[in-house]
């Protein structure tokens, strides 16, 4: 077995037996975050276009308004790092240690 093949299985069998497990996520933190970085251009109260998209409701939309593609973790989070009509790729400014936390918050919306 290559050597990424046993830490992807040695990875799944700890995650899987609670041994090494994620934090859980904070949507607190997550709107710190939302407001020192997405607030700017994003609205969470509303879905009114402020510089960018409103995002109440986002995880409550079948598609993303921009990529059409189905709402999900993957999908923002591709969002979030690449960018995109008009949004500047947010990967280098939106850590992944944050991501977690942004993301349970947005789901509150």
């Amino acid at each position: 077995m290559k050597k990424t093949q046993c830490l992807t299985v040695l990875g799944l069998l700890l995650g899987a037996t609670g041994l090494y497990a994620q934090p859980k996520a904070d949507a607190a933190k997550g709107k710190a975050t939302f407001d020192q970085q997405c607030g700017l251009c994003h609205d969470a109260l509303t879905t009114d276009k402020k510089m960018g998209p409103g995002l109440k409701g986002l995880y409550k939309r079948p598609k993303l308004s921009t990529t059409g593609k189905p709402t999900s973790d993957a999908s923002v989070n591709e969002k979030i790092d690449v960018g995109g009509n008009g949004m500047p790729p947010m990967k280098d400014i939106v850590p992944a240690a944050d991501r977690a936390n942004l993301l349970a918050y947005l789901k509150t919306l």
